[in-house]
């Protein structure tokens, strides 16, 4: 009797802790105690100076301007104020970009109603990837032009902005779909233009995290 009435002691003391532990991560995730990095605060390493970029400062995405499946020109400026999200990847992939896509796909769902949530993929196959194209791809992940943009634009440019702007991987696969080497990466963006993450694409638990922190710095931008 003594044990079944300690057991049930210990049971009441546990419920009666839910409701302080609830509110204790409450008001530390309202003081915004989940800290979110900033990336290359220093700036980039450059050892070879291939990018045009400052190395010993914070390092901001750079301007760029793209053409989405509307056949709109879109680019950095659109980014500003907005937490943007953004992967590179092209609508021949055979490998790894059906995952990405539907992945982003998720996040374009979680978002969709939050006007301060951009999502940007950029293909690194634009010669083949024109408006058109990116239009009846976007179609087929139920995406608007606006929030979900599919970009193209020159070759050059577009491989300069990935590995300069973006700080990511990709080489020009030449016309050959399983030469294309790109990252799997998502890359989170904040309102000032800075990496604040990177999250694998084909990683359903890293696209889980990619919108937790994405919701993270939205609430912090509502409490300025």
């Amino acid at each position: 009797m003594r044990s079944l009435r300690l057991l049930q002691g210990m049971v009441l003391v546990c419920i009666l802790l839910v409701p302080i532990l609830i509110f204790l991560f409450l008001k530390g995730f309202g003081n915004n105690t989940y800290d979110i990095p900033v990336f290359f605060e220093k700036g980039v390493d450059n050892p070879f100076q291939e990018c045009p970029i400052a190395d010993t400062t914070q390092h901001y995405i750079p301007e760029f301007t793209f053409t989405n499946q509307d056949g709109e020109q879109v680019g950095r400026a659109d980014m500003e104020g907005k937490v943007t999200i953004v992967d590179f990847f092209f609508t021949s992939c055979p490998s790894i970009c059906p995952k990405m896509s539907a992945e982003m796909e998720r996040v374009n769902d979680m978002f969709r109603d939050e006007d301060k949530v951009r999502i940007m993929s950029i293909s690194i196959d634009p010669t083949y990837d024109s408006p058109e194209v990116l239009k009846k791809y976007a179609e087929e992940h139920h995406a608007e032009a606006g929030k979900w943009d599919f970009l193209t634009g020159g070759v050059q440019e577009t491989y300069d902005l990935a590995k300069c702007g973006f700080i990511i991987p990709s080489v020009d696969g030449l016309g050959v779909p399983d030469d294309f080497v790109h990252s799997d990466k998502f890359v989170l963006v904040d309102e000032q233009g800075r990496i604040r993450g990177y999250y694998s694409g084909t990683s359903r638990e890293d696209v889980d995290l990619l919108m937790l922190e994405t919701k993270v710095l939205l609430h912090a931008s509502e409490g300025k």
